[in-house]
């Protein structure tokens, strides 16, 4: 009874992975690991991003549907591919400054093997933020449907 009652004290204090910017991002990793077409695992990637990158993605899922006629949701915009490991992650260290991190991940080559993750804190929770390239405003064809 003893040990059952220190397993669920353990398991209460044990703070959620996006509580640290290096959780987050290790959190990130791993689910991008097994996303592979699995639509629960993308939307899981997709509630780790900040607030203004899935806003990002919002319109660009709102774009692709118009383009496409389907709905597109926007944690579809995040391609596999895109994420995919250029190497195995061996260390990381975060930079905090307030409610903003850099999280520098190493791998095996500290050289050719690093990358740095742009985190922010919102609501208490470390997301990350990926640096999107602005969308081009919408071009309205004259005569044409609005």
């Amino acid at each position: 009874m003893l040990v059952l009652v220190a397993g669920i004290a353990a398991a209460c204090s044990r703070k959620p992975p996006d509580a640290t910017p290096e959780g987050a991002v290790r959190e990130l990793l791993d689910l991008i690991d097994r996303v592979d077409g699995e639509p629960a695992q993308a939307r899981a990637v997709y509630e780790l991003l900040s607030a203004r990158t899935r806003t990002s993605l919002i319109e660009r899922a709102k774009r692709a549907s118009a383009a496409s006629g389907r709905s597109v949701m926007p944690e579809e915009m995040l391609a596999p591919a895109r994420f995919s490991l250029r190497f195995e992650p061996r260390k990381m260290h975060a930079h905090v400054a307030g409610d903003r991190a850099v999280v520098d991940v190493v791998g095996i080559d500290p050289d050719t093997d690093r990358a740095e993750v742009p985190c922010v804190l919102e609501l208490g929770r470390w997301r990350i933020e990926i640096p999107l390239p602005p969308l081009a405003p919408v071009e309205h064809r004259p005569g044409g449907a609005r």
